[in-house]
């Protein structure tokens, strides 16, 4: 039985891994100067911060449920089974609703094989698993082998990442307005992480400098030290940034396997131009 590998847009792996391993991405949607857009079919990331610098603030919205019903419907009249890999539950209704449309689903085809895991996770930190479980299915493991990867590993996914605005944290709430005064005029970065699916602030810095030796210092006591595995590395338009830790991964821990790529179009909306985040296994699966 065939077994479709399901992300969404969240998930920030290159299209050149998606397109290999066919993996299938439902899109969020991002709006923006009265228009909506589907994330990565009527909008690149780049368009998403183009419009960000011309002073659009853009809100995003779960993905369509229709759309994940219509793909569920898809694979269970084809036979195959699938399982999803959601972004984090704890700020995202879709993995909820996707567990809704499944249902739905599995009233008409009772005998349709569906998982629907919440990554608790985003971008890279997903992307990854995402793409190991899609290398296992191609490899021909079977479904309970790989839901049992995906449930485990994602449990030991870190991301650590900066923002290089605090405007972000201020307008999320985590910020007053007198912070957000004193804290740009002092050049002060915030370093944060995911818990428990949410974001959470480890600890605030001067300068983007001390916030790259930050993320150092947090993976140097976090990450496994599993040479096999791949660090991701995203970036919110600032590619120099990303090159640059990468080398200083490379130099301090020797890690020689790295997928860069930009902060999607729904996590770039909220975190801002210029954030980077380094995202890592503490503990690595088969």
């Amino acid at each position: 039985m065939k077994i479709a590998i399901i992300a969404d847009s969240t998930c920030d792996l290159p299209s050149e891994y998606l397109q290999e391993y066919q993996i299938e991405v439902f899109p969020f949607t991002v709006t923006f100067n009265n228009t909506d857009y589907l994330d990565g079919i009527n909008l690149t990331t780049e368009e998403l911060y183009q419009a960000m610098k011309e002073g659009h603030h853009p809100k995003t919205a779960q993905v369509n449920p229709m759309l994940m019903k219509e793909s569920f419907l898809n694979h269970a009249r084809k036979g195959e089974a699938c399982i999803y890999v959601a972004f984090s539950g704890a700020m995202s209704g879709t993995y909820q609703t996707s567990l809704l449309m499944a249902a739905e689903v599995k009233e008409e085809y009772p005998d349709f094989e569906i998982e629907i895991i919440d990554s608790r996770a985003g971008s890279l930190a997903s992307g990854l698993v995402i793409l190991k479980a899609a290398q296992m299915a191609r490899a021909g493991k079977d479904k309970d082998e790989i839901v049992r990867f995906i449930t485990q590993q994602t449990r030991h996914m870190e991301h650590i990442f900066t923002v290089d605005s605090l405007e972000t944290l201020y307008r999320g709430g985590r910020l007053n307005r007198t912070g957000l005064l004193i804290g740009n005029i002092l050049n002060i970065k915030p370093v944060l992480h995911l818990e428990n699916g949410r974001i959470g602030l480890l600890g605030m810095v001067r300068g983007k400098k001390r916030a790259l030796e930050k993320i150092l210092d947090l993976m140097e006591e976090r990450c496994a030290q599993a040479k096999s595995q791949i660090i991701g590395i995203a970036h919110a338009a600032d590619l120099d940034m990303a090159l640059k830790l990468k080398a200083l991964i490379e130099e301090r821990f020797g890690f020689t396997d790295f997928i860069i790529n930009m902060i999607g179009s729904v996590l770039g909306a909220h975190i801002g131009i210029g954030g980077i985040g380094v995202f890592f296994a503490n503990e690595v699966y088969a």
